[in-house]
């Protein structure tokens, strides 16, 4: 732009008739003054800015056609160094899917990869969680000192301390729905493969994934049930090409000359691993019964999970849990199998 237009002066006063010639009306380009106050309130909260020529900026991310002119990084710095893999999924995730997704980032993050993910609920979470000891990378929509969804403040106060939080937003934006897209392709476009872990037919991770293939990444998805819709998406992946993960050396197999080659001349040295603390188990019954058993079949399917496992996940009460589990089993929305297994009747 700058060298079209002569300097950068000359580029901003350009932008407005392009952007009208786009179709954008009433255009205006940032001004010095909201310039300045971006980058003091970022470095207020101890964000780093990385701009486009910054020796920083992640090189992966130049292969995007819309690469962000400015990251805000809060975290650990380093981690954009090594080798990374994304791993994201369904927000409403199944018992199976998250232990799926637990198992997949704690194996891949011991092997030396940082684990990206869009720190969304359901797999997001699972994935940074697991992989928090060893180093994982958020890509948040909104700026990176705002926290999205509430549910998810420990988490991202951890990853703060331990990971990375990246964003292309300005610190204290609050994300709307416009915004995920655009946060999806940072999220492909900073790994060097992506992992799917439970998606809908129509759902954020497919975007992810098409962004993922469009940038010549490896795509690798988790198969699942067909009867169950969160595992519609991974399974059209592996049937138009993707490569099937029952396992991390699924993806090790897949990736290994490019890690071996990453890891012999590293960038930056392995972070010093940090002790996450541990959460207290709930020991009160949810106030909305309904709300519980809405979150509770959400994480079942029609594939049989252990009694134990969901309990685990649904974060309640084993009294609590028990009741919830008689109500639903007695209502028809619940399959008890021999075993202590439990599934999600299909007219549920």
């Amino acid at each position: 732009m700058e060298e079209h237009a002569g300097d950068a002066s000359a580029a901003l006063g350009a932008l407005p008739n392009i952007a009208k010639g786009a179709g954008v009306e009433g255009y205006r380009p940032c001004t010095i003054a909201q310039a300045q106050a971006e980058l003091s309130s970022g470095r207020r909260l101890g964000a780093t800015p990385l701009f486009y020529d910054h020796p920083l900026y992640p090189d992966a991310l130049r292969d995007l056609s819309d690469a962000p002119p400015l990251l805000w990084a809060q975290g650990k710095l380093e981690l954009l160094g090594r080798p990374s893999i994304a791993l994201v999924g369904a927000r409403n995730a199944s018992s199976l899917g998250r232990r799926m997704a637990r198992g997949l980032a704690r194996d891949l993050a011991r092997e030396g990869w940082v684990i990206v993910s869009g720190l969304a609920r359901g797999i997001d979470a699972e994935a940074h969680a697991a992989s928090l000891e060893h180093g994982t990378i958020a890509v948040v929509a909104g700026g990176v000192d705002v926290i999205y969804p509430k549910e998810n403040a420990q988490l991202t106060a951890d990853i703060a301390r331990t990971g990375l939080i990246l964003s292309e937003m300005p610190p204290g934006y609050r994300p709307q729905a416009r915004h995920f897209p655009r946060r999806n392709r940072i999220v492909a476009g900073l790994a060097q493969a992506l992992v799917v872990v439970e998606a809908a037919a129509k759902s954020g991770s497919l975007i992810t994934a098409r962004e993922a293939a469009d940038l010549s990444r490896e795509v690798f998805a988790v198969p699942g049930q067909p009867l169950d819709a969160r595992a519609q998406g991974c399974n059209w992946l592996i049937r138009d090409g993707a490569t099937l993960v029952q396992g991390k050396d699924d993806v090790l197999n897949a990736l290994r000359p490019l890690h071996t080659s990453a890891v012999e001349e590293p960038r930056y040295a392995t972070p010093r691993a940090v002790q996450r603390p541990c959460t207290p188990p709930d020991t009160h019954a949810p106030p909305d019964r309904d709300a519980a058993a809405r979150s509770v079949l959400e994480l079942l399917g029609p594939s049989p999970v252990p009694e134990d496992v969901v309990l685990r996940d649904s974060g309640m009460a084993a009294p609590s849990f028990a009741a919830l589990m008689t109500d639903l089993e007695l209502q028809g929305h619940v399959v008890r199998s021999p075993g202590g297994l439990l599934s999600r009747a299909s007219a549920a």
